[in-house]
């Protein structure tokens, strides 16, 4: 193969894994679902408002420093010997993205 085909598919192969990362945008009517879910069940241990309670705040002050494949993490896989339950069940890895994401840039009314 040569030099230029090889570059080619280098070039090719991280422009594809590249576009398979971003996650989707979920419908308008998801992400009502998905506020929802995050004011009311989130809500339920982080604060009606997500300044805090049983869980730690979710504002985008406290959210800052960490790495979102982190609270996605957390989200999808929950925390092993706390009170943060596993969300896969009722959300997919584009669902937890997007809410990361409004998330660190300040949740929706």
């Amino acid at each position: 193969m040569s030099t230029r085909r090889r570059l080619f598919a280098v070039a090719l192969t991280l422009l594809l894994a590249g576009s398979a990362a971003v996650a989707a945008e979920p419908t308008p009517a998801r992400q009502k679902e998905l506020i929802h879910m995050v004011r009311q069940d989130c809500g339920s241990c982080h604060g009606m408002t997500l300044q805090g309670g049983l869980g730690p705040a979710l504002l985008p002050v406290n959210l800052a420093e960490k790495a979102a494949e982190s609270l996605v993490a957390t989200i999808i896989g929950g925390r092993p010997g706390t009170a943060m339950p596993p969300w896969h069940r009722f959300l997919g890895e584009d669902d937890a993205q997007w809410i990361v994401a409004r998330l660190m840039e300040g949740f929706p009314k």
